[in-house]
């Protein structure tokens, strides 16, 4: 066992704080790994306050992890002391199902073992994530990261790149088609990048005349502000493919109008109840589909790493400190940042550990 320097949540209504644990000796498969960077999402900060009910504390967040090889176990063919790699949101599956057999272990029928917050399948220690200063994964679920992408700005697309890029590819999504994506957050810019680099026309759909420009600048061909009902009136039945990235209730119904006859509509976004109602009249006339999609396997997320690197994708990051996770928590959850937090690992070392 090493003693491992983190910062945790030790309960919902208390602020992040440092934290030491023990994380395990590599097993003979197992990466360990010095963490440089790791990525703040929506879903770590949903966790740390238990807004999903599921959270035992204290947890360790972070699931956009990129670091140096600093130790390999006996069976491990594929990484090396030294080699920069990722680690996104699975560390482990049961690697036997037809899910896992086809390579996307997110839809394993065991369930799939979270980067923390889950059993770990062995020794049933709960994971522990990205906060913190090291980390030891199965080789399976290690990631290389290709030469050429900065590590902090590459750090959110083992999370919002891959949940963007998974359903585009899934449906085919390329040259001649339209795509709209809703929402220009984390996942939407991401998206627009994507789904551009696919080859698409990217129209992007927002609430806010301000982001018109800002879509503009992340290569949107088009951009709708959907409180204007003439100018949703005016797509009508335009889009092969919307990619919703709105993680809160909202009306699909204007956006089903939207699509073609045969258009997809994919949830990445949102997992409470759909209100209001989706009206069967925009599904069943039009042959409309609405599909929803998680994450991404560990092939399809290497292959997204590789695109990246060829096509100069990165995420738009604001790199912060350790010791203002609480104060990055408050301003994710008023919208202020553009696009990602990152965190750099190096300030762990200032932090005074418990």
């Amino acid at each position: 066992m090493s003693q491992t320097r983190a910062y945790a949540a030790h309960a919902a209504d208390q602020p992040l704080a440092p934290f030491t644990f023990e994380r395990r000796q590599p097993r003979p498969d197992d990466v360990a790994i010095e963490i440089l960077y790791c990525g703040v999402c929506h879903s770590d900060l949903h966790f740390a306050r238990n807004d999903w009910g599921m959270t035992r504390f204290p947890i360790v967040p972070g699931h956009e992890i990129v670091g140096r090889v600093t130790a390999v176990g006996d069976e491990v063919s594929r990484f090396q002391v030294g080699d920069m790699v990722g680690v996104g949101c699975m560390v482990d599956s049961c690697r036997h199902c037809q899910p896992c057999q086809d390579g996307v272990e997110q839809f394993c029928l065991e369930g799939f073992t979270m980067t923390y917050g889950s059993d770990d399948r062995q020794d049933g220690t709960m994971t522990q994530g990205g906060y913190s200063d090291s980390v030891v994964v199965s080789e399976h679920f290690v990631l290389r990261m290709p030469e050429g992408l900065d590590p902090a700005a590459a750090a959110p697309i083992l999370c919002a790149g891959i949940t963007t890029y998974s359903p585009l590819k899934h449906y085919g999504v390329k040259a001649g088609h339209k795509i709209g994506v809703i929402g220009m957050g984390g996942l939407g810019h991401m998206g627009v990048k994507l789904a551009k680099a696919l080859g698409a026309e990217v129209t992007v759909f927002t609430r806010s005349d301000a982001k018109v420009e800002e879509a503009r600048r992340h290569g949107a061909d088009h951009v709708v502000v959907s409180t204007d009902q003439a100018q949703m009136d005016a797509v009508a039945e335009t889009y092969d493919f919307m990619l919703d990235t709105v993680p809160v209730q909202h009306d699909l119904n204007p956006y089903l109008a939207s699509l073609k006859y045969d258009g997809t509509h994919i949830l990445v976004g949102l997992l409470d109840p759909i209100e209001p109602a989706i009206e069967g009249f925009n599904l069943v006339f039009k042959r409309r589909v609405l599909a929803g999609s998680l994450i991404g396997g560990i092939p399809e997320t290497q292959e997204l790493l590789d695109f990246c690197a060829e096509h100069d994708i990165t995420c738009d990051i604001e790199t912060i400190d350790i010791q203002d996770i609480n104060t990055a928590y408050e301003r994710m959850e008023k919208g202020d940042v553009r696009y990602r937090f990152v965190i750099d690992m190096a300030s762990l070392k200032n932090a005074s550990a418990d």
